[in-house]
């Protein structure tokens, strides 16, 4: 997944080997659609990871829906 053109994910050199995190954690973007696949709410989500607000979580997931490579 290309994250470059999300506004919620950075990648910051030193943080995470320069993989993309949400901005302000050092949370991958991935993480969040690994527990929508496994049917997680974005509420549950959240419980599990409370430094990443719902709203975050589901427009994370929105982008990755978004953007899925064409097979």
């Amino acid at each position: 997944m290309d994250w470059t053109e999300c506004e919620l994910v950075e990648k910051v050199p030193g943080k995470m080997g320069g993989r993309p995190v949400i901005k302000g954690t050092r949370i991958e973007p991935e993480t969040m659609l690994v527990y929508e696949q496994h049917g997680y709410s974005p509420e549950q989500t959240h419980a599990e990871y409370p430094t990443v607000p719902v709203e975050t979580i589901r427009r994370i997931c929105l982008f990755a829906s978004q953007h899925q490579p064409v097979t």
